[in-house]
C-alpha cells in the first residue's frame, strides 16, 4: 500500500483564518485613526471658530473701491444684500460693485422704507404716493386719497397703510398689484387713535397699536386681526385684544409670521402664536430707554449709564426674552442695528462699533470720511462700508 502523506489542507484553513482576523484588525485600526483624525480636525475647527468669535480688530484693508456720485440728502439702506440709496427725488437699487440694478424716480418730501424678505415699500410721509418694488423693479405705484402715517410690507408685496384725515384713522391692506383687499376705519373720540400698524411675513395676520389719553392717563390697546380662515369665524376678523394702563407703546412690528414685538416705555412685550396671539414674553425696562433695534432672531436695548464713565449699555434678548449679550459704549452714536450676520453695529457719522452677539467689541474704528452704512459680507471679516463718495469691500485686520 502506497503511503499517505499529509495534504496540509488543515494548515491552509488556519493561515486563512488568521489572515482574515488581520484585516479586520487591520481596517478596525484605519477606522479609529480616521475617527480620531476627524474628531481633531473637528476640535480644530471649534477652536478656530471660538477663535475667529474672540477675535477684535482695529483696523482693516480695502479689498475694493467703487466711487459713487451722491445728490444730497441721501440715504441708504440695505435690501436683500443690495443697497438701496434714495433720497427726495428717487431711488436705486445698487449691489456692491455699484453696479445698477434700478432706477425709480418720484417726488416725495419726507421718502420712507419698508422691507420685508424680496419687497420694498417706498412711500410718502404726510404725502400720498406709495411705490411697491422688488429687485427688478417697480411692481406698481399707488396713489392714497388721504395723508400717510406709514406703511407696512409683507414677504409677497402685500401692503398695509395707515392713514389720517382730521379726526379719522383708516388702514388699508392691499396687494402687490394695487388691488384694495380689506379696509377699516378707527374714529378718535371712539377709544383712541391709532399710531403704528403691523403686518406679518405672510400678510395673514395685522396688529393695529392704539392709544388712548383721557383725563392725562394714557392706555395702549392693540388689536389683532386674522384674514385667514380663522379670522372669517370672528366679528371683524379681530381674534384677540390686549390694553395696557399707564403704558405707551409707539412701535410694533412683527419679525415673522407667527411672532410680533410691542416696544413700550416700560416694557417689550412679545407675541406669538399661528392663529390667535398670546403673550409669550415681557421684558421689564427698568432704566430709561434710549433705542430699541430688531431683527428675526433677537432684540436689543441701548439704555443710558448716569453718573458713570461709559454713558450707553447695551443688552440682547433671544426669542424668549433671555439676556445673551451685555455690553458698554461710550460712543455718541446717532444710529444702532444688527448686521446680516447678527453683529451690533453702533455708529455716527465717523465712528463705528461693531459688537458680537457673544458680547465681544469686534471693532472699532474712527474714519476720516463720513460713513452713511455698514453691511457685512460673506465671512467674518468682510465688510462693506458706505462712504461719502465711495463703497469700500474691506477685510477687518
Amino acid at each position: 500500500m502506497p503511503e499517505i502523506k499529509n495534504s496540509g489542507f488543515s494548515t491552509v484553513e488556519t493561515n486563512l483564518e488568521e489572515l482574515d482576523e488581520k484585516i479586520h484588525a487591520h481596517r478596525r485600526k484605519i477606522f479609529r485613526r480616521v475617527v480620531e483624525i476627524i474628531i481633531v480636525l473637528i476640535i480644530a475647527a471649534a477652536l478656530f471658530g471660538l477663535w475667529m468669535a474672540l477675535r477684535s480688530y482695529d483696523s482693516y484693508e480695502v479689498i475694493s473701491t467703487q466711487q459713487r456720485d451722491d445728490s444730497e440728502a441721501v440715504k441708504f439702506e440695505e435690501f436683500s444684500g443690495k443697497i438701496i440709496k434714495y433720497s427726495n427725488d428717487g431711488a436705486s437699487c445698487m449691489d456692491n460693485s455699484n453696479k445698477l440694478i434700478w432706477n425709480q424716480s418720484y417726488e416725495m418730501t419726507r421718502p420712507k422704507l419698508d422691507m420685508c424678505q424680496e419687497y420694498l415699500a417706498i412711500y410718502d410721509q404726510q404725502g400720498t404716493s406709495i411705490y411697491i418694488m422688488d429687485q427688478t423693479g417697480l411692481k406698481k405705484e399707488i396713489d392714497t386719497n388721504m395723508p400717510i402715517q406709514t406703511v407696512n410690507i409683507a414677504g409677497q408685496g402685500t401692503i398695509a397703510v395707515l392713514m389720517k384725515s382730521d379726526n379719522i384713522s383708516y388702514v388699508k391692506l392691499y396687494d402687490r398689484n394695487g388691488k384694495e383687499l380689506a379696509s377699516g376705519e378707527f374714529y378718535g373720540d371712539q377709544g383712541g387713535f391709532p399710531v403704528d400698524i403691523a403686518l406679518s411675513d405672510d400678510a395673514q395676520k395685522m396688529a393695529v397699536d392704539m392709544v388712548d389719553v383721557n383725563d392725562g392717563n394714557i392706555k395702549s390697546t392693540i388689536s389683532f386681526y386674522n384674514f385667514g380662515s380663522v379670522g372669517q369665524n370672528e366679528i371683524d376678523n379681530n381674534v384677540g385684544t390686549f390694553s395696557y394702563s399707564d403704558m405707551l407703546i409707539p412701535d410694533i412690528e412683527y419679525i415673522s409670521d407667527n411672532r410680533m414685538y410691542a416696544i413700550g416705555d416700560n416694557e417689550i412685550i412679545v407675541f406669538g402664536g399661528s392663529q390667535k396671539p398670546a403673550v409669550e414674553q415681557e421684558i421689564s425696562l427698568d432704566k430709561e430707554v434710549e433705542s430699541v433695534f430688531y431683527n428675526d432672531k433677537y432684540i436689543g436695548i441701548v439704555t443710558a449709564n448716569e453718573g458713570e464713565e461709559v454713558s450707553h449699555h447695551i443688552q440682547v434678548y433671544d426669542k424668549n426674552g433671555k439676556v445673551i449679550m451685555e455690553n458698554d459704549t461710550s460712543l455718541a452714536y446717532t444710529a444702532v442695528e444688527f448686521l446680516q450676520n447678527n453683529d451690533i453695529c453702533i455708529r455716527n457719522d465717523h465712528e463705528c462699533e461693531l459688537f458680537t452677539i457673544h458680547s465681544i467689541k469686534k471693532f472699532a474704528y474712527t474714519f476720516d470720511n463720513k460713513i452713511y452704512r455698514i453691511m457685512s459680507g460673506v465671512t467674518s471679516r468682510r465688510y462693506t462700508f458706505i462712504m461719502d463718495g465711495e463703497t469700500q469691500e474691506v477685510r477687518l485686520k
